[in-house]
């Protein structure tokens, strides 16, 4: 059921939803100079949120690409649009011994109404298929902890309004940790240096007419050293990058505007309470793409891309962890 019988202001609502996640408000300069502070009573009622319950306010932001956020660790799931937060609810995870997977994932199916073909066909309404293997985004119980199969469980009305403002290809993105987004210091995320060595563009594969449409996801793999690009969960290239340093954790952006060729990223914070960080000048020269494929890749990015760079690898057969980045292989 929906918390607030009179909804909170816009400025209260932006400031509360974009500093909450995990039941803990992340307080920090950067938010403090764009919005004051959400109230302490609207602010408590988010964090003692009941099982079942969810904010929904989508005209905060009318239009614009959508983004799913769930933190397993806080039962909660945030939608963006456009940027914005427009919503918040509880949901239930996987349960022990059937845990949510964690990472990168786009939406692949939608049914309103879906019945499960591995459990005894129980009812999954308004379903968005994350993987073919059984993990998907409906609405069901929620008892106020990790119950189910390995779905994301959604209270019905919020998993009605939801599958009313996703479309097929969306990212969603699922991780253990408490989540806060955080705008990104820098305005052109993918302003780095490019290479001159004429052995990167050996590598380099870049066909968007295998796609030709769609959400645009990004992937920078530390451990591979390489960099793919996929729409509507097709890649449609890749190319090697040079990165100085090391990348110790996960980092997730969304494009949420370009403004006279400059790109405004919102950047979603990983670690436990989300504190901000400013990211340098040397920072940002760390990642080197070949030049050609940074120019093309810069032409098909739009509002709602989601980058991600990752310490691990995306190959199977690699040493160490390997992330789940979009599962789109064919329907079994």
């Amino acid at each position: 059921m929906p918390i607030f019988s009179n909804p909170p202001s816009r400025r209260g609502f932006l400031s509360m939803g974009l500093m909450f996640m995990g039941g803990a408000l992340v307080t920090t300069e950067a938010w403090a100079a764009q919005d004051d502070q959400a109230s302490d009573a609207i602010a408590t009622r988010l964090r003692n949120m009941q099982a079942g319950e969810y904010v929904w306010l989508p005209e905060l932001a009318p239009e614009g690409p959508v983004l799913l956020v769930v933190s397993l660790k806080a039962q909660r799931a945030i939608v963006y649009r456009n940027g914005i937060p427009i919503g918040v609810s509880t949901v239930s995870s996987g349960k022990e011994g059937h845990e949510t997977p964690t990472g990168i994932f786009t939406i692949l199916q939608k049914e309103e109404d879906h019945r499960s073909n591995l459990y005894n066909d129980a009812p999954m309404p308004f379903m968005q298929r994350l993987t073919w293997d059984g993990i998907a985004l409906h609405a069901g119980n929620l008892p106020g902890y990790p119950a189910s199969h390995g779905c994301i469980r959604l209270p019905m009305a919020f998993a009605q309004v939801l599958y009313d403002v996703t479309r097929l290809g969306m990212t969603v993105l699922i991780a253990d940790d408490q989540i806060a987004p955080r705008v990104a210091p820098t305005p052109d995320f993918l302003a780095g240096e490019v290479s001159r060595n004429a052995q990167d563009q050996v590598a380099v594969q870049w066909d968007p007419a295998s796609s030709p449409e769609g959400p645009v996801s990004i992937v920078v793999s530390a451990a591979d050293r390489r960099i793919i690009v996929l729409r509507n969960a097709v890649q449609i290239g890749s190319a090697p990058v040079a990165i100085t340093g090391e990348v110790s954790s996960l980092g997730v952006f969304t494009l949420g505007a370009i403004d006279q060729g400059r790109f405004h990223w919102l950047q979603l914070g990983l670690t436990p309470g989300g504190a901000s960080r400013q990211v340098n000048p040397e920072e940002r020269s760390r990642l080197q793409l070949p030049a050609d494929f940074q120019a093309s890749l810069r032409e098909i990015l739009e509002p709602g891309a989601t980058a991600i760079v990752t310490p691990d690898s995306l190959t199977a057969a690699a040493a160490g962890e390997k992330l789940v980045v979009i599962d789109s292989e064919e329907r079994p």
